[in-house]
């Protein structure tokens, strides 16, 4: 197989996998929080070849060394998490993060944790019967709590008493409301990405941290304030930052790159068989 080939072939791989992740991108144009995901590709070894002596002839002006590449791979996909449009619900449990923040839920019961921006939350019943916040798959939402025992302010779910309304603080504070008394829930956990490259996209519209890397390297607590431009929007949904234009132009740039790949092994392969059918 000569080098044309599999050149065509790699690139072919690559481009594949960058219209299987544009096609993500276009199913969920209208996913409350769904961030784009984009591609980072990377040429693969480039060899510095020298043509032989006999193509040194008389008059020539063109150097006699050439690179010979062997196409390129999609090395990383990230998430990107620039902000999307906000959409008005006036639903007591819709939340929205305006800002570079992400939402902590609770994924299963051996406490592993997952990060979104779909603030498309509601009030369920949870394990102790309690009524929490928690995601439309009945993930709960992570926030900080005050122990009714020692005081201190531990990581649970915001609990809301019956009879009582949701209230949220552009801060994250997080208040029951009732006919007689308001009361402190507690405050919503937010989280900063340092590190989007480092963040999986899951089911759920959920992302997780990859393996073997600790999660505290990719994401650390924030609170929402004047200096850092984060703010909590209750009753309001941010929708998919999918621009459909810019997606839709790319899936034909990469279209066109596929297909003039697709010739080349085409043309290689016709080249093979002619040299194959030559006789002495």
């Amino acid at each position: 197989m000569n080098s044309s080939m599999i050149n065509a072939m790699v690139s072919m791989n690559g481009l594949q996998q960058k219209l299987d992740l544009l096609a993500d991108n276009l199913a969920n144009v209208y996913t409350v929080g769904y961030k784009r995901k984009e591609a980072t590709f990377e040429d693969l070894l480039t060899n510095l070849r020298n043509q032989p002596d006999a193509f040194s002839q008389p008059g020539r002006k063109t150097p006699m060394d050439f690179t010979q590449g062997w196409g390129s791979r999609m090395t990383m996909v990230q998430p990107n998490l620039s902000q999307g449009p906000m959409q008005l619900t006036d639903k007591e449990a819709d939340m929205a993060i305006e800002g570079n923040a992400l939402f902590e839920v609770e994924v299963d019961d051996a406490g592993n944790r997952a990060y979104t921006r779909n603030g498309a939350f509601q009030l369920t019943i949870g394990a102790n019967d309690d009524t929490i916040l928690a995601t439309e798959d009945g993930y709960p939402v992570v926030a900080n709590v005050r122990d009714p025992l020692t005081g201190n302010v531990v990581e649970g779910n915001i609990a809301v008493p019956q009879g009582y309304k949701l209230l949220v603080n552009p801060d994250g504070t997080v208040l029951g409301v009732s006919s007689h008394r308001t009361i402190e829930l507690g405050s919503i956990k937010l989280l900063q990405a340092s590190r989007p490259a480092a963040l999986t996209a899951v089911s759920d519209n959920l992302f997780v941290v990859a393996g073997g890397i600790d999660a505290g390297d990719v994401v650390q607590q924030i609170v929402p304030d004047s200096e850092n431009n984060i703010v909590l929007r209750q009753g309001y949904l941010e929708q998919s930052n999918v621009q459909l234009t810019d997606e839709m132009t790319e899936l034909i740039n990469v279209q066109r790159a596929y297909q003039l790949a697709a010739r080349a092994l085409s043309s290689s392969d016709t080249m093979m068989s002619l040299t194959n059918g030559l006789r002495a």
